[in-house]
């Protein structure tokens, strides 16, 4: 990891707000349960947690969230896999709102 890494990992406090969780267990719960695939819904868990991970270290490298419309842009949105990552950056904080399917609006997302 080099110095500008570091210095951008540490800058941004991330915080995962509850219904992103519930988000993540119905996501899982869904695949393990009702697909029967429990190793895939391990795999797609480690995977967005990951991809959260990234986020955190570089949030702006993210589309801004067109569907949320801010005038200061805080909206963004990650893809991983067949999901959203919806979260909002508000000074050195960044907070994971919640995790979609691709076809869903994020709009209902604004008020967290």
């Amino acid at each position: 990891m080099d110095k500008k890494e570091k210095e951008n990992s540490a800058s941004f406090r991330l915080s995962i707000l509850l219904p992103a969780l519930n988000d993540i267990d119905e996501i899982t719960d869904f695949i393990a349960y009702v697909h029967g695939e429990p190793l895939n819904a391990i795999k797609v868990g480690d995977t967005i947690f990951d991809t959260i991970e990234k986020i955190r270290k570089d949030p702006c490298a993210y589309k801004v969230c067109d569907a949320i419309p801010a005038k200061t842009k805080i909206y963004r949105q990650a893809v991983c896999m067949s999901w959203l990552i919806i979260y909002k950056i508000i000074k050195n904080e960044i907070r994971v709102l919640g995790i979609i399917h691709g076809g869903r609006r994020p709009v209902v997302l604004k008020g967290t």
